[in-house]
């Protein structure tokens, strides 16, 4: 089960629904992206993780035979009580522990043998959510499989466990649906120590590159864009790049936070501004108006920055850099199928 979720993570929901065709279904937060996937031509699994959160959500997915995520009382209550076109596969969630959505387990139990006598029902799957997987200690995902188990004793029902952390490094979770997510768009959720015990290839999909507009000497001592945040320690030659946090680079971004120049290692310099930033190129090979500048992801040269690395300065995670892509940059899909 492929998560799309969130435009897929900022790489665009159509285009990357095409590249996974051969995945046995597709997972979105909301049912309006089920529906753009229908209405896109679409017609492998689709299911929505938030569920339905009204009876006319309830309705449409009957017709277009999505598949619903049910984590609450109120929501089984609803899809009981309506008049469904067709039957729908339900994916009942289970709470092991993250509190954020889901039912108990003897919630599940009694919800299970309730939906299973209902002809609203077709199949009915069993879920739930790590909170940590992505930790060094494995502590509460072994807390919470093992909570999981308990609830669904003595029910044949389909399962599914594992997101991207627990499928690199908990084969125990991967049951009958895996849910990757993050490690579809290359990036590793796992800490540097977890990617060192358990290695994983994962290729890079998204490339934010800009280029540099203009170039300019500075002496030491004088301060660079807004509010003086970087003050040259010698002189220096600074770039100015076409990018800022109106498309989606971050804005938290430190003095430091490294950049590639024509595949060269340069460090922003200054606040990030709505449309662009500066960086120190003093140690680089010869830089002019529209080299190529690599914000994250891979380089022509062949060089690559990785968006976790970009994440740390700016104090964030990859999916955040992902999803904040605006719609003002312009995407370019290599080898898209559509």
């Amino acid at each position: 089960m492929a998560m799309v979720k969130a435009d897929a993570y900022g790489h665009g929901l159509i285009e990357v629904a095409a590249t996974l065709d051969a995945a046995d279904g597709l997972a979105v937060a909301r049912v309006e992206e089920a529906l753009e996937l229908r209405a896109a031509g679409f017609m492998q699994r689709i299911l929505v993780l938030a569920g339905a959160l009204t009876l006319t959500d309830l309705l449409q997915c009957s017709r277009q035979s999505i598949d619903l995520v049910i984590h609450s009382a109120n929501q089984v209550d609803e899809f009981l009580a309506a008049t469904l076109s067709a039957p729908v596969n339900i994916w009942l969630k289970i709470d092991s522990g993250m509190h954020r959505l889901g039912l108990s387990a003897d919630q599940f139990q009694q919800y299970q043998q309730q939906l299973s006598r209902s002809s609203n029902s077709r199949e009915i799957l069993s879920m739930t959510h790590f909170g940590s997987s992505d930790a060094d200690n494995t502590q509460q995902t072994q807390q919470q499989e093992a909570l999981f188990e308990e609830a669904v004793a003595g029910f044949s029902v389909p399962q599914s466990l594992a997101n991207s952390a627990a499928i690199i490094k908990r084969p125990s979770s991967h049951r009958d649906w895996v849910r990757p997510g993050i490690m579809l768009y290359g990036a590793n959720p796992l800490t540097a120590e977890s990617q060192h015990l358990f290695p994983v290839n994962l290729q890079t999909v998204m490339t934010l590159s800009s280029e540099v507009i203009a170039t300019r000497g500075v002496k030491a001592g004088d301060s660079v864009g807004y509010n003086s945040r970087w003050t040259a320690p010698s002189d220096s030659i600074i770039a100015t790049v076409g990018v800022g946090y109106g498309d989606g680079y971050p804005r938290h971004a430190r003095n430091g936070t490294p950049v590639l120049v024509n595949g060269q290692r340069a460090a922003l310099v200054g606040a990030v501004s709505m449309d662009l930033i500066t960086i120190d190129v003093t140690h680089c090979n010869t830089v002019s108006v529209g080299d190529e500048v690599t914000l994250w992801g891979n380089a022509s040269t062949g060089h690559q920055l990785a968006a976790e690395e970009v994440a740390q300065w700016a104090e964030t995670i990859s999916y955040e850099l992902f999803t904040s892509v605006t719609p003002r940059v312009i995407k370019t899909y290599i080898n898209s199928s559509r």
